[in-house]
């Protein structure tokens, strides 16, 4: 007689509940971890040259506190994505605001340059966990215009580049770069505040088995959305799964038991191993390259518009610019130009639902190619401009696809691993940039920074296209044996 009830999915429950006011809230709260995250990365741009010129530090003690800030990141995105897909979205969202909060307000009160190296360091660990925040809230989306809806989560990052644009330009020239980093850490610390108001995420408990847990939180987005449930009991795809295969096998008990020892063993490293298994190595090496070529090209966009708009662009030129932090017109170019990743962010909502996350990225990528093309040859001031700004709008639209695509692709099981790994490559992207094309541009080799820029950008244009498949309009997974079905 139970066998009778009727089931339905999580996807299912989701299309039914539909968008409403209770993932905005949960919007709310993921998207003040990207602001959090955009801020402290924005704020290199200021502080260190104004650390440079207070501790008399050379240009490369000067780089390396962006360099540790990357570090830090990509051990923090490696480890943040095992830590929520073990334990938990909640327990890990409050380990990286402790973290980010802690480490940020400590190193306003830096004695030293090394002290302040080790800060920034840990506060890379925790912004590592921004991959964390977006599966986290793409595991209340429902299917339908789910690629729009998380690009208005990328509309966080934006809002916040501009945000600490703006406080370094009122800060910095009223106060110090140690002020500038306590109100920087205002956000993370909104987050603990905030912690005890975030749910965990339904699809996580699901793929837990903890599927009453789970209704539970539907019950209470029904709730708040006024809507309803769809009649009948919750299943996830691992109980599907598993009935399927208990209906094909007489011992169940041994398979049950067989499988509750397999489950205590697999802990800790169990999602990272997953990624490289049968069905998921091609898109977990392909999704490297394409974080990589993402990193790369933005970090890329927005370091060469400084360099190429100042003096220091100038070949032969030894002017520098020891006080340029407390120059107005420095905030002014960095607000200006911030303001770049708003087009991004409407052509990839246009298009992502509509051609697909993978056309979407070949398009922007191969525009990227366009804009940056004629940089090879000297351009005017106001063109060279002008074209960075369009490879900076088509890179930001390619990280928008790429950061919706990522977690998309995984399973539940090890969504935000995959994503996380991938975003620690990607970092690996950003620390190589300033070393390698921005040296090359301070060296005179502007064309060819230019050409390493177009092969980074055709390599990107051949992961996106070798993908094994597209994700428009499909539902998420929870188990990588139901990944066959894509």
């Amino acid at each position: 007689m139970g066998d009778e009830r009727p089931v339905y999915t999580l996807d299912e429950a989701l299309s039914a509940l539909r968008f409403g006011k209770y993932q905005a809230l949960v919007l709310a709260y993921a998207g003040l971890g990207w602001v959090s995250e955009a801020m402290e990365i924005m704020i290199l741009s200021f502080v260190g040259p104004a650390v440079k010129s207070k501790w008399k530090l050379t240009s490369s003690e000067e780089s390396l506190l962006t360099t540790v800030v990357f570090a830090g990141m990509l051990l923090g995105a490696y480890s943040w994505g095992i830590i929520s897909d073990n334990y938990g979205r909640r327990k890990s969202f409050l380990s990286i605001a402790m973290v980010t909060s802690v480490a940020g307000l400590l190193s306003t009160f830096s004695p030293n340059y090394v002290s302040l190296l080790i800060f920034r360091c840990f506060v890379g660990i925790g912004l590592g966990g921004g991959p964390v925040f977006l599966s986290y809230f793409l595991e209340f989306v429902p299917v339908s215009h789910r690629g729009t809806w998380m690009v208005a989560f990328s509309a966080f990052w934006t809002a916040g580049t501009i945000f600490e644009a703006s406080l370094a330009w009122v800060v910095m020239t009223r106060l110090n770069w140690r002020w500038l980093l306590a109100f920087s850490s205002v956000p993370s610390f909104a987050l603990l505040l905030f912690y005890g108001l975030a749910p965990e995420s339904p699809r996580y408990l699901c793929a837990k088995a903890r599927t009453a847990d789970a209704h539970r939180i539907l019950e209470k987005m029904a709730f708040v959305n006024r809507t309803k449930l769809p009649p009948g009991i919750l299943v996830s795809d691992k109980a599907i799964k598993e009935n399927e295969e208990s209906s094909l096998l007489r011992d169940t008990h041994m398979l049950s038991m067989t499988r509750k020892i397999t489950d205590k063993l697999k802990s800790g490293f169990s999602s990272f191993f997953t990624l490289f298994s049968r069905k998921l190595i091609r898109t977990t090496l392909l999704l490297w390259v394409l974080f990589f070529a993402n990193a790369f090209s933005y970090y890329g966009a927005v370091l060469l518009t400084s360099k190429l708009s100042s003096g220091d662009s100038k070949c032969g030129s030894k002017v520098l610019h020891a006080d340029k932090s407390k120059d107005n017109s420095l905030y002014v170019d960095v607000f200006i130009t911030s303001f770049a990743e708003l087009p991004g962010l409407i052509l990839s909502a246009i298009i992502v639902d509509k051609i697909g996350r993978k056309l979407s990225m070949v398009l922007m990528f191969v525009l990227a190619c366009i804009f940056l093309l004629p940089l090879v040859f000297h351009q005017s001031a106001v063109v060279t401009t002008v074209l960075l700004f369009g490879v900076r709008m088509c890179a930001t639209g390619t990280i928008t696809v790429a950061t919706i695509y990522a977690p998309e692709i995984y399973p539940t099981s090890a969504r935000t691993t995959g994503a996380g790994v991938a975003s620690a490559v990607g970092r690996v992207g950003g620390m190589v940039c300033p070393l390698v094309a921005v040296g090359l541009v301070t060296s005179c080799h502007l064309r060819l920074a230019v050409i390493l820029f177009e092969v980074v950008f055709v390599l990107a244009i051949a992961s996106s296209l070798l993908f094994p498949f597209e994700t428009k309009g499909r539902e998420l997974k929870d188990a990588v044996d139901a990944i066959e079905s894509w």
